[in-house]
């Protein structure tokens, strides 16, 4: 048993290792630049694909093996320069969410790339030359490159501790990281300095990538399943705190090493719970450090302005459109326009949030599938009519607001971008996971309307009211004083507070109204597929899988 055990650990520490490789990157980036790199994971996967292309090339040895490595993560660091110059430098000051979806139109594009490439298939590498075979620990056969990974990721934190505080360079980095406004002040060239901190970074991903060819296959999900965990450990450890990220690793490796032993009905779950537990305690992460704004340059946006006479002559007529055509299209369009209604209504709680609010949601999707399964629960264990479940839905995602909006406002930032991300990946998992009475991954089947709103035509024009009713609702509320109360919280918190404003209970309450718009859509959402399942909540894909 404790043999097993002992295995069990050591494996969690070779998992801890490759993963701190790539999270070493992201945080020294994220720590300098402030840029949410999602095309960190992209990074990671094309040294994975360089190395068994330069490995299965180059004659076999160790010159061949390590040499084909190294090399590629060299050219990995230079990808990652290019994509620095042309795309980062334009979006340094940019919102998260931009810089979010830029870095994401890179993930787009080097998969496909990829796919051109190398194909669809997965690709088996060699194993390391010298650390072939296993040995015997207590009894019990472990592999040698296992054991090789776990001396990795200490070597690559102690040669990094050594470029940063042995050097001038890292000297100037770690100013940057503190107070990057400061350290232009100084005459410190930053371009230079963010490039070659962009190079060290996606050198250390195509590293990590490179090495785990010989430990699994390399394919086209190696991305999106690896900047997700690397996503964790940085904002457990703290945005920029190589120590940090290396106890989140270590962390992280155990958590999955045993919790699939201990409890493998949330496996799924246990990570980003640990992250909003640490979050929630540590609001910096477990060694980070509140970011040195004082000096930021804060750039505050103009008042919205009315409505112009000729965008409500097109508000209007778009209007029109949506209520005169429907009747002369077939059953499939009416489905199709059901949605983009549906749709519309959940991208305005979303803005709404977003925009006069200014707290970035990444996990805003939590509410639109809470929503949608109040009203498919139901109807599908309590027998009740459409009308009962379009109430309860808001209510189910009113309260999901009230609870992880508590927590979430607290934050800002990408702490609380991460935050909203780990409820709405635990309100998944659950839905995921709990298949008694969710489902599982079928979801729940046989979620009808009414017999008044059988008919398609009839049933859009319901969603069509509800979307342009809570729309309008939410115009409302921005234009009205509590709107102008939020966006002086949103642009001046300080000057906000001071003249009385309560921008804790204004943007909670700004939050509870977004998650309830969002359960609206979600909880007429079910009805036209008859059937709520976790792949139907919008944006998952991109944003809990991440």
């Amino acid at each position: 048993m404790f043999e097993n055990l002992l295995v069990q650990g050591l494996s969690g520490l070779a998992s801890a290792s490759s993963l701190f490789l790539v999270a070493s990157g992201l945080t020294v980036i994220f720590g300098v630049t402030r840029i949410v790199n999602f095309a960190h994971g992209s990074l990671y996967m094309m040294g994975a694909y360089l190395s068994w292309t330069l490995v299965t090339a180059l004659p076999r040895g160790h010159l061949g093996f390590w040499g084909g490595v190294l090399v590629a993560a060299l050219i990995v660091g230079v990808i990652g320069v290019l994509i620095e110059v042309l795309l980062l430098r334009r979006i340094y000051k940019a919102p998260e969410l931009f810089q979010l979806l830029g870095t994401f139109g890179v993930v787009l594009i080097v998969q496909d790339v990829a796919l051109m490439i190398w194909g669809p298939q997965d690709l088996l590498g060699p194993r390391a030359p010298g650390l072939r075979g296993a040995v015997e620990i207590l009894g019990v056969r472990f592999p040698l490159y296992e054991l090789f990974l776990i001396g990795v990721g200490p070597l690559v934190l102690g040669l990094l501790w050594l470029l940063f505080h042995r050097t001038r360079w890292g000297t100037t980095v770690r100013a940057a990281t503190a107070d990057r406004e400061m350290v232009g002040a100084l005459g410190v060239n930053q371009r230079m300095l963010f490039t070659t901190v962009f190079f060290l970074g996606s050198v250390l991903a195509g590293l990590g990538g490179a090495l785990q060819l010989p430990r699994e296959s390399v394919n086209l999900q190696m991305d999106l399943a690896i900047i997700a965990e690397a996503f964790v450990v940085v904002v457990i450890g703290g945005l920029g705190s190589l120590p940090g990220a290396f106890l989140a690793a270590l962390l992280l490796g155990q958590l999955q090493a045993f919790g699939i032993l201990i409890f493998p009905k949330i496996t799924l779950v246990l990570a980003f719970l640990v992250m909003a537990v640490v979050l929630v305690v540590r609001p910096h992460g477990l060694l980070g450090r509140p970011p040195a704004s004082a000096h930021a340059a804060h750039v505050v946006e103009p008042p919205y302005p009315p409505a112009t006479p000729l965008v409500r002559y097109l508000g209007f007529a778009a209007l029109a459109l949506a209520v005169l055509v429907p009747p002369f299209m077939g059953e499939f369009a009416l489905i199709v326009f059901t949605e983009i209604a549906i749709m519309v209504l959940f991208a305005a709680s979303l803005h709404f949030i977003m925009g006069p609010g200014g707290m970035a949601s990444f996990g805003h999707a939590a509410y639109f599938g809470l929503g949608a399964y109040g009203a498919a629960l139901l109807a599908k264990h309590f027998a009740a009519p459409m009308e009962l479940g379009l109430f309860a839905a808001p209510l189910m995602a009113g309260f999901a607001g009230v609870v992880f909006g508590w927590f979430c406002v607290r934050l800002s930032g990408v702490y609380a971008a991460m935050l909203t991300l780990a409820f709405a990946q635990i309100a998944w998992s659950t839905a995921f996971q709990w298949v008694e009475v969710t489902g599982g991954d079928n979801g729940i089947l046989g979620v009808w309307p009414s017999a008044w709103a059988q008919p398609k035509l009839v049933y859009y024009y319901m969603a069509l009211v509800l979307c342009v009713g809570v729309t309008l609702l939410l115009r409302r509320a921005i234009f009205a004083p509590f709107g102008y109360a939020l966006r002086a919280g949103r642009d001046s918190p300080l000057r906000a507070e001071a003249i009385g404003m309560d921008g804790f209970r204004i943007r909670w309450v700004a939050f509870i109204l977004a998650a309830i718009a969002a359960g609206i859509a979600g909880g007429s959402s079910p009805m036209p597929r008859a059937a709520s399942s976790p792949p139907t909540w919008p944006f998952r894909a991109a944003w809990t899988r991440c």
